[in-house]
This record gives structure tokens, C-alpha cells and sequence, in this order.
């Protein structure tokens, strides 16, 4: 009775302390008074929702639908522009994923390799860069793929198990937060499909096909709701394009994914290691656990592809990847840890391990800290207008710069919060020698005459200013040239721009 009381207590202690070091982690964030990266366009988006508005209609950006009502069902209770609350819902979000990774860890192990899970993803979750720190829609969309997979990983005496229903219905709501997260649906299909899934469980083929199809259920029974949700708004047509159609590969940056994927698995070293002597040893460490092995590599696999079906290789696309590597090398490590097994080398002796995770933890933080400091005042642009216009008063900015809409806490005067239709302009960075005009969105132009009639700018802000380095400078686009010409002055120049004003 003493020992199980003493062993309750030290998990008690440890969970406490990987949640005191989760926040310490996430304390920039935390600390951080404006937006961070992504947040600004999801922001604009949402605030529109708030105030009355639709998704794609009045505010256009290429995210599912979920995420634009998650963050408009936070600015509803919280108040708009309250990014301290934001980003305390991104703690309690990755917390939450965190325990989901423990439950997956404990069912198939026991209860520190889960604690280890959960460790691992609250340490790499946000690798390096403080844009990671953000409530980013790879990070979103992680914590129903973790607890969908944490669903179906249970021991379970049912042969029709019907809570992987739920399991689908999750799995379409990480889809309906940002789109890679489907492809994480299709590993885990398979798993209850093997042959030594339903073997290992005492299931007839029957019964596998039974159980993949209440996945499959679940998952497209949300999908037609969020549908008809859709449809009943009206937005259904320009959901479907901004969210799948529009989302071609024009060029892949090769360059990029090659430099940040050295630096994910540079910086998340020790997972990468843990899982590929894991894949080596699975018959000691993974004994009587194959079809999960098997289905984690594939999930592994499925979210490398997600992570590249872009093309651009953002930083934070690689956060889908540290799931699967924080569950694969968990088991690895709590034997290591606990003198069951000798490290191979050196480098992965447990005091070596101990001090290289902490190191990690401080160079991450000090880049996330070195990161946001810059960032923690508004913009000189959005504290122009907003101590010049009225809260009436609609904006429009012209170029990739959305977070001056929240500096300035106006709302935009035209659907393209950012001007990507109007340009062409290609994710991922410019193409030298390539002319994106010829990508521009058939009538874009004509539909911002109109949302300018509708509500009409008072102040536009053109962040590309100067004609010799401006990749897309106005003197290019007749319609808006002559707009500025005609009907507006400049009244300032700042960090971001020039300022127009209506005459």
C-alpha cells in the first residue's frame, strides 16, 4: 500500500513538473501583447465573423472553416484583440494534446513512457522558431489527431468498438482545421485493417472491416454537416475553392525544404535518433506491439507527406511530425532512462540525454524570446490609423500584411485581407523571373471595386512603396493606380509604408 502511494506521488510530481515546464516554454508566448505570425490572417478572419460577417465572402484566406470558427468562438467569449487569452488557449491546447499522447503512451506501455510522450511534445512542439509558438493550424489540428489515435489504440473486448465513430468525427475536424491533417486518417485505417490488428485482438476479418468502416462513418457523417452548415450560409462554393481548389503547386522551393528539414531534425535530434534505434529493436521494445509500430511509422510517413504536399516547407509545417516521433522514441527512452536497457553509445547515456534536453530547452526559448521581443509593439502604420481614423472607418492594405488590420483595430474594406488574388503572388517566397500576374483570380479586381463601393477605404496603406524593389508595386495594377491618383493623397510615411487618406 506504502509503495503504490509513493508511486502515485511521484507521478503526481512528474506530470506537475512537465506542465510547470510546458508553460515555462510557452512563456514568451504567453508574455507576448500582439499576434503571432499566422495568427494575424486567422484574426481577421475571425473578428469579421464576430461582427457579423462570413468566411471567404468578407474575409478571404485558404484555411477550413474549424479553424476561423475556433478562433471566433475565442474572440466571442474573450473579446476581440485579446491575444493574452489566445495564447492561453494555445497552452491549455497543447496541453490537452500532450494528454492525449500520454494516454497512447500508457495504453501501450505504461504510465512513464507516456509521461515521456508528453514530455517530448511539449519540449519539440514549438522546435526553434518563435512562429511556432503561435496557435498555428498544424498545432491545431494535432490534438484531435492525437486523441483519434489515442481512441483507437484502446483495449477494447468489442468487436464492433463503436467509439471509433468518434475517432472519425475527430479526424474530420483536424481536416476542417487545416487540410494535411486527412492524410492522417489513412494510416490509421489501414491499422485496423492489418491482419495482425485483429489477429492480436481475437477479431474476425469481419469485424476489421466492421470497425474501419464506423472510422470511415464518423469521419464523412462531420464532413456532410460542416457541409450543410456551409450550404445554409451560403458559402459553401467559395469554401470549397478557397480551401481545395486554390491550392496548386506552381513551383516547389527545394532549397528551403532542404535547409528546414536538416534544421527540424537537427533540432529534434534526440526523437530521430530514439525512433530509428526503436525501428531497429522493435523486437525487444516492440514485442507483442507490432501493428501499432507499424501504424505509428505510418502515420510518421503520412505526415512527412503532409508536411511536403505544400511545397514551401514552412517551419511549422513540421510540427505535425513530432506526434508520431515523440510516441515512437518514448518507449525507448523510458527503458533507457530506467537502467533497463545500455545505450549504444554515449551520446545517448542518460545524463548526456538529460543535459541535451536541457540545453534544447534553453536555446529554444532563447530564440523564442529573441524572436517575439521586436514584435511586442504594434506596427508605426497601425498606430497611425489608429489614433487618426474612426472605429468606423474601413482599411484596406495592400500587400501580405494583415496584422496592420489589428494594430489599427479596423476592419477591412475589402475581402482580400491579403492580396494574393490580385497578384498572383506565389506562397513560399518569390520566384525570380517568374510574372504571377498571369495567376491572378479572374475577376478579383472587379470584385474589390465592388467591396470599395460597398464600403469604401479610408485609408489605404501600400506596403510596397518603392518602385525598384516592390515585387508587386501599384504603378502595375491600373485599377488600383488610379484609384490612389484620383481619389486619395499620401499623409504619411512609416516602417511599413506609405499611408493614403480619402481626399
Amino acid at each position: 500500500m506504502g509503495a503504490a502511494i509513493r508511486s502515485l506521488r511521484q507521478f503526481r510530481f512528474a506530470a506537475l513538473g512537465i506542465i510547470v515546464l510546458t508553460v515555462i516554454i510557452r512563456l514568451p508566448s504567453l508574455l507576448h501583447p500582439q499576434p503571432i505570425d499566422s495568427e494575424a490572417m486567422y484574426s481577421v478572419v475571425a473578428n469579421e465573423i464576430v461582427d457579423g460577417g462570413r468566411p471567404y465572402i468578407d474575409a478571404v484566406e485558404r484555411k477550413p472553416p474549424l479553424l476561423f470558427w475556433t478562433y471566433a468562438a475565442v474572440f466571442k467569449v474573450a473579446g476581440e484583440f485579446n491575444w493574452k487569452v489566445l495564447h492561453i488557449v494555445a497552452l491549455v491546447w497543447t496541453l490537452c494534446a500532450m494528454a492525449g499522447l500520454y494516454v497512447i503512451g500508457r495504453e501501450l506501455f505504461d504510465c512513464k513512457t507516456g509521461l515521456i510522450a508528453a514530455l517530448f511534445y511539449g519540449i519539440f512542439q514549438p522546435w526553434l522558431t518563435w512562429k511556432n509558438l503561435s496557435f498555428d493550424g498544424e498545432m491545431i489540428m494535432n490534438l484531435p489527431i492525437i486523441w483519434a489515435w489515442a481512441i483507437a489504440f484502446r483495449r477494447s473486448s468489442s468487436q464492433l468498438r463503436p467509439e471509433l465513430f468518434a475517432a472519425g468525427v475527430l479526424l474530420s475536424a483536424a481536416f476542417l482545421l487545416k487540410q494535411p491533417a486527412a492524410i492522417a486518417a489513412v494510416p490509421l485505417g489501414i491499422y485496423l485493417l492489418l491482419p495482425s490488428y485483429w489477429g492480436s485482438r481475437g477479431l474476425t476479418r469481419t469485424n476489421s472491416i466492421i470497425q474501419a468502416a464506423m472510422l470511415t462513418a464518423g469521419f464523412f457523417l462531420a464532413l456532410g454537416l460542416v457541409t450543410i452548415v456551409l450550404w445554409k450560409q451560403g458559402i459553401l462554393h467559395d469554401a470549397f475553392y478557397w480551401t481545395i481548389a486554390d491550392h496548386d503547386v506552381p513551383h516547389v522551393f527545394w532549397q528551403k525544404g532542404m535547409v528546414n528539414t536538416l534544421r527540424f531534425v537537427a533540432a529534434c535530434l534526440p526523437l530521430v535518433i530514439a525512433a530509428i534505434v526503436a525501428c531497429r529493436d522493435k523486437d525487444e521494445i516492440w514485442a507483442g506491439r507490432t501493428p501499432e509500430r507499424r501504424a505509428l511509422f505510418g502515420l510518421l510517413i503520412a505526415s512527412a507527406i503532409g508536411a511536403a504536399a505544400g511545397a514551401r516547407f514552412y517551419p511549422h509545417y513540421y510540427v505535425q511530425l513530432v506526434p508520431p516521433l515523440a510516441l515512437l522514441a518514448a518507449p525507448y527512452y523510458a527503458r533507457l532512462w530506467s537502467g533497463t536497457i545500455r545505450p549504444p553509445q554515449w551520446l545517448l547515456r542518460p545524463a548526456v540525454t538529460y543535459s541535451w534536453l536541457g540545453l534544447t530547452v534553453i536555446v529554444f526559448s532563447i530564440e523564442h524570446w529573441r524572436g517575439l521581443a521586436p514584435r511586442r509593439v504594434p506596427s508605426e502604420a497601425g498606430r497611425y490609423l489608429s489614433t487618426r481614423s474612426s472605429p468606423d472607418d474601413r482599411i484596406f492594405i495592400w500587400g501580405q500584411t494583415p496584422e496592420i488590420y489589428l494594430h489599427a483595430r479596423r476592419r477591412p474594406a475589402c475581402r482580400y485581407i491579403t492580396t494574393f488574388p490580385l497578384t498572383g503572388y506565389v506562397f513560399g517566397g518569390p520566384i525570380p523571373g517568374f510574372d504571377t500576374r498571369s495567376r491572378i483570380l479572374p475577376g478579383a479586381w472587379a470584385i474589390l471595386e465592388q467591396d470599395f463601393a460597398k464600403h469604401p477605404p479610408t485609408y489605404i496603406v501600400d506596403v510596397q512603396p518603392d518602385a525598384k524593389s516592390a515585387h508587386y508595386p501599384v504603378k502595375d495594377f491600373p485599377i488600383l493606380a488610379k484609384l490612389l491618383a484620383e481619389r486619395y493623397e499620401p499623409v504619411a510615411h512609416t516602417a511599413e509604408g506609405v499611408i493614403y487618406r480619402m481626399r
